[in-house]
């Protein structure tokens, strides 16, 4: 049964009323387009329960931070709302079809301004969200206008300080088309199939965050992105 506003309403505010922490909101965009297909897939997979475990063993980062996840291929599907990571449990992704880029950045970038409103709403103090775009491709099944569109949001979101966005190239991917999305911080490419390495990378930095305090918001809070061993520039 389909909750009605105010039973999502009532729902929101026990959540944030039994855990009123600082959140770390962090967006995942996944490519599962057909050209992930095999090796790339299940490594992206073993990479998301490696989040998952890295983060659960931080008792702090596992009441501040929230993950999303948004899957491209074919079409776009939200396939974790925002939630922290006790809540979490890493979907089992399939690949296939082709890849609506531009239509999952727009998704992405509504689900964070529709839960800054909510982090509003009950007075809940939050860390800059964090944007990650994984792809091994290039925009493909859409209109330009709509990659074109997102871009432009995605610019204006970060030179608005809205949130922090990063891109990383699978091999195959238009590295040129991704350096296109952000005048802030250029494309990482991913070292092979090094997904655990990234998610494990990941988990850290997010933990580091959640301890931080939240910074004014005009500070340029740029979050760092050391080349540790799973990607090259």
């Amino acid at each position: 049964m389909k909750e009605t506003s105010g039973e999502e309403f009532l729902r929101k505010g026990v959540e944030f009323e039994v855990n009123p922490e600082t959140r770390c909101p962090c967006v995942l965009l996944l490519d599962t387009s057909g050209s992930m297909a095999g090796a790339p897939i299940n490594a992206l997979n073993e990479g998301l329960r490696s989040f998952r475990t890295e983060l659960l063993t931080d008792t702090v980062a596992s009441k501040r931070v929230e993950v999303a996840i948004i899957c491209f291929g074919g079409n776009v599907r939200q396939v974790q709302q925002f939630t922290t990571v006790g809540s979490f449990t890493a979907p089992t992704l399939e690949a296939g079809g082709v890849t609506p880029m531009g239509t999952a950045l727009n998704l992405g970038l509504e689900m964070i301004e529709d839960r800054k409103k909510e982090y509003h709403m009950y007075g809940i103090t939050y860390h800059r969200p964090w944007l990650f775009l994984i792809t091994d491709g290039a925009p493909e099944g859409e209109e330009p206008s709509i990659m074109s569109l997102a871009a432009q949001r995605l610019k204006l979101a970060e030179k608005e300080k809205r949130l922090v966005f990063f891109s990383v190239g699978v091999e195959g991917a238009n590295m040129e088309k991704l350096s296109q999305l952000s005048t802030v911080r250029p494309p990482l490419k991913l070292n092979g199939l090094k997904f655990v390495e990234f998610f494990v990378w990941l988990s850290h930095s997010t933990q580091e965050r959640a301890k931080s305090q939240v910074p004014p918001p005009t500070s340029c809070e740029m979050a760092p992105l050391p080349l540790v061993n799973w990607g090259t520039a």
